[in-house]
């Protein structure tokens, strides 16, 4: 217990070191192509004369990014024109007690939640509780799959988020995601404080909270008015909750600059919906079972080929699935990966991209529930083939040291942890040829190996492997298939052995939003 609370106030003694000296503010120096000049015309024609420019002058090349322009100054921008960090002067560090201030009531409000609209029994608290938990100590707990996989880490967004709305970098804004998480832990509920929850609500709060951060900055333009800055403003928010919160604390809302002021990296968007069959037997059966409907939306952000210093999530991918029809659950699927740091290289038109990447694994279908945290070694290469053809690949070696996986079949409907936790290794491999813009095929495999260690004791090898064709019908509308085939190997102690394969097949339709200045469908 003793070495529990001094971490506690390590890790707060380290954000105040990180964040108790306000340094002064200074203009970031800034090439010219994002900025207004006033009385050169009207605002938004500007806004749109600017947006012409860089997508005509830098766009993608033949090459693997833009050519090099005298528009962009590379010590402050990327080579799309956006600003690599957020304009000092106007997004400055705030002292270390609002971001602190804000975690509390982040928990503060959860736990309200909880207690007076839920009413549930553990948010009934007090300082017979607290004095409880601390002196029991640490347990595995027993809540629901989704609830701690899901629920916790996006607890954990909203710490993280409090730190970087107010000016604090990845680094030092993952600190008050881990003392939102113990503050939690010891005096958000009644029941004992959880082991897995401070293990996984803060480093895969990290993980999806730096996402939504870079996603709202990517939609928010402080030089806009109207319509379109309410409608910025307010996508933004829903994303990002914590992060709209504070643009109205702070009346960045409301202000109008002429120049961009937020970090951002070009994004391309894919929306899936179509008909998913679920095969009803464990053989190689196909459009044999249960139809519901998907939907499926991805996020590409970054250019994986850009040559440049990489720095945190300057490229990921974060993609989510909705299944709607077979039983309660709608969320099937959260997948996703974001560099930590990397290098690039280049050979003539073809480049690869070496780095070290976190990821993130959700599944809760039919075959099996998977929760893991992966840290691990990815590397990511395009090669030409032909004038307008290109092959994309990726592969990953991840190391897992957390996970909660199922002991029966999913998804996880019941009132207790039906899951046992563990750690182990897994494999990643996508590869996406372009043909053109008339089709794409796919092939992507994940290998995961765990050994758990609470609850039944064991081994799970569990398997995924999905080849995909879609086909363009009109401009950026494509049709396409999908053929999922699931192995779930279960060795555990004092259970019968299982050994599961089953297939689903996919139908739909395709609608990819590429950004005009980054051009192929990576994955």
């Amino acid at each position: 217990m003793k070495k529990i609370v001094a971490l506690f106030f390590l890790l707060l003694s380290t954000t105040f070191l990180f964040g108790q000296e306000v340094p002064p503010q200074h203009p970031q120096k800034v090439a010219p192509s994002d900025t207004i000049v006033p009385g050169k015309g009207v605002r938004e024609k500007q806004i749109e004369k600017i947006k012409d420019v860089k997508v005509k002058l830098l766009s993608d090349s033949t090459g693997n990014e833009p050519k090099k322009s005298a528009l962009v100054d590379t010590t402050v921008q990327n080579k799309y024109g956006d600003i690599l960090n957020d304009d000092t002067l106007y997004n400055k560090k705030y002292p270390i007690w609002i971001p602190a201030l804000e975690t509390f009531g982040a928990d503060a409000f959860t736990w309200s939640i909880d207690r007076y609209i839920i009413n549930a029994d553990y948010a009934r608290i007090g300082p017979s509780t607290w004095k409880s938990n601390i002196k029991k100590g640490w347990e595995w707990d027993k809540d629901k799959f989704g609830i701690n996989f899901i629920g916790h880490p996006y607890s954990g967004t909203l710490s993280y988020n409090a730190g970087r709305a107010n000016g604090y970098n990845y680094y030092q804004s993952a600190a008050f995601s881990v003392a939102g998480s113990l503050m939690w832990e010891y005096f958000g509920e009644n029941t004992r404080p959880s082991y897995n929850d401070i293990i996984y609500t803060p480093i895969n709060g990290v993980f999806l909270g730096e996402i939504l951060y870079r996603l709202s900055s990517n939609i928010l333009d402080d030089r806009t008015r109207g319509i379109e800055r309410v409608s910025r403003e307010l996508l933004a928010g829903i994303i990002n909750p914590i992060g709209g919160l504070n643009r109205l604390l702070q009346g960045k809302s409301f202000r109008r600059t002429n120049k961009e002021v937020y970090q951002k990296e070009p994004l391309n968007i894919s929306l899936y919906g179509g008909l998913h069959v679920i095969n009803d037997d464990t053989k190689n059966s196909f459009i044999r079972g249960t139809n519901s409907v998907m939907a499926n939306v991805q996020f590409d952000y970054g250019n994986p080929f850009e040559n440049r210093s990489r720095k945190p999530f300057d490229f990921f991918k974060l993609r989510t699935e909705f299944d709607f029809g077979v039983g309660k659950k709608i969320l099937d699927n959260i997948t996703g990966y974001g560099i930590l740091f990397g290098k690039n290289v280049s050979r003539g038109k073809n480049s690869l991209l070496f780095g070290v990447f976190q990821y993130y694994d959700y599944w809760d279908n039919k075959i099996f529930e998977l929760g893991s945290i992966g840290f691990g070694g990815g590397m990511f290469s395009k090669v030409l083939i032909g004038k307008s053809s290109a092959l994309y690949t990726n592969i990953h070696i991840v190391a897992i040291p957390f996970a909660g996986n199922s002991t029966r079949f999913g998804p996880d409907l019941s009132e207790v942890r039906d899951y046992d936790f563990g750690n182990g290794l897994g494999g990643k491999f996508e590869s996406t040829l372009n043909l053109g813009k008339y089709a794409t095929i796919s092939l992507v495999y994940y290998y995961v190996f765990l050994h758990t260690y609470i609850a039944p004791t064991g081994n799970n090898f569990i398997g995924l492997f999905k080849p995909r064709v879609t086909v363009r019908i009109y401009k950026d509308l494509s049709i396409g298939f999908e053929h999922y085939v699931y192995y779930d190997d279960r060795y555990m102690k004092g259970y019968p052995t299982i050994d599961i394969m089953r297939t689903e097949q996919k139908i739909f339709l395709l609608l990819y939003i590429e950004d005009k200045q980054r051009r192929g469908h990576y994955n």
